[in-house]
């Protein structure tokens, strides 16, 4: 009995609040996959899991890690650049376990759902009244006077994950099949669907607003039976965020003006790669990369190594703010197509399921369900626009936290 509450109804839960432990910053939610890591490892062991190990997946994970882990020890600062390379496996592990515990009661499914929705909802009532009378129910003050954050404070990811999770949400609702089961159900979903849309819009992130609208498109365009319901919740959502950009112009000059400003910033009028700042960095983190074309200069050793390769005094920030020009200069070359190979996988999957299920009339490669998970992929390895730094461990999380889904819903049609 104590072996099943430690080894399964621990990490079991541990995965299904990973949600809200998010919410609460990256202190606990790393320490949550630490732990669900750990146990996990143990239980391998202790139960014979091998089987989870013996896939395509772990084994590239575990080669990218490796890279990492030579990237540090050959890094002019080893010991800090190991902090974050060492225990990377963390993160596959976790995504084993999550696939595990599916396999063993996919009524996580349902928790899980019930989960992602009682964030969602929580966070659209408290993001809107922090808009509209200036502080939120904790008595954050809006940022800028205009950007929500909500129970995020200080960080200003609201919209990050929002725009991240929302695929995941769709894809559990989807799974779970609410809209034959309950019509008021059906109604509240989306009324939050489109609310958190909007919300998107009022956290002021650029970024995660064009994470929405990347992951609509990909998931309209590839959806079979939801199609319609994703197609008319996404144009309500649009509409309300049209609303809002009329109603309230401090948003719009974020969001538009402010993106012409950057694209055209300084007096020579020239046009950088999404501005000033960022074109620097990538070309300062591309000078970097040719010196250190193999293994980089260790992750998260950008900040430490760009004065040398600097052009200006934007160059230098703690990462250079996309994640293929990251991994060039902080992993090298290899590291970097190992994620560009997972993304141009995802890319041709998707182009093959859409070509057989829509032009073929073939039954398609994935479900819907899996269009959702892989919408959450797609977007966060997008190379097309600024990011988070890869090696961050709340954006690992999050990176990490549909490939158990994933893995486990292939793993019942065909070898993984």
């Amino acid at each position: 009995m104590k072996n099943y509450i430690l080894f399964d109804t621990l990490p079991r839960w541990i995965i299904i609040l990973m949600p809200a432990l998010l919410i609460s910053g990256p202190f606990l939610s790393d320490l949550g996959v630490s732990i669900v890591a750990i146990l996990f490892l143990i239980n391998s062991k202790k139960e014979n899991l091998l089987k989870y190990y013996n896939n395509y997946y772990f084994k590239f994970f575990c080669l990218f890690n490796l890279i990492l882990i030579l990237s540090s020890l050959l890094s002019d600062n080893t010991l800090i650049s190991l902090k974050n390379s060492l225990f990377y496996f963390r993160f596959g592990i976790f995504s084993l376990c999550f696939w595990y515990l599916l396999e063993k009661n996919d009524n996580i499914i349902k928790y899980l759902f019930i989960s992602i929705l009682a964030c969602f909802s929580s966070l659209v009532l408290d993001g809107y009244i922090q808009y509209f009378f200036g502080k939120n129910l904790l008595g954050y003050e809006l940022f800028n006077q205009y950007r929500v954050s909500s129970f995020f404070g200080s960080e200003l990811i609201l919209g990050s994950y929002l725009a991240r999770f929302f695929p995941i949400l769709f894809g559990l609702f989807i799974f779970l099949d609410q809209s034959k089961k309950s019509k008021p159900l059906l109604f509240c979903l989306t009324i939050v669907f489109i609310l958190s849309e909007g919300l998107i819009f009022l956290s002021g992130e650029r970024l995660a607003l064009f994470f929405m609208n990347l992951s609509a498109v990909y998931i309209i365009l590839l959806l079979k039976e939801y199609k319609i319901y994703r197609f008319w919740t996404y144009i309500a959502s649009l509409c309300l965020i049209f609303i809002l950009l009329n109603l309230f112009p401090v948003s719009k000059d974020r969001l538009i003006d402010q993106t012409v400003r950057d694209f055209t910033r300084n007096s020579d009028d020239k046009v950088y790669i999404f501005s000033k700042p960022h074109n620097d960095m990538y070309i300062t983190a591309y000078r970097i990369f040719l010196d250190n074309k193999f293994f980089g200069v260790g992750p998260r050793q950008y900040r430490n190594t760009c004065d040398e390769y600097s052009v200006s005094v934007y160059s230098c920030e703690t990462h250079p703010h996309n994640t293929y020009i990251e991994l060039l200069s902080e992993a090298g070359i290899f590291a970097f197509l190992i994620v560009a190979s997972l993304f141009i996988l995802i890319c041709y999957l998707s182009f093959k399921h859409f070509i057989f299920k829509f032009f073929q009339n073939k039954k398609g490669l994935i479900n819907d369900f899996e269009v959702c998970m892989l919408s959450a992929l797609f977007i966060s390895l997008w190379p097309l626009s600024p990011s988070g730094s890869f090696f961050n461990n709340w954006m690992s999380i999050v990176y990490y936290f549909p490939v158990g889904i994933l893995l486990w819903q292939r793993s019942k049609s065909i070898k993984v």
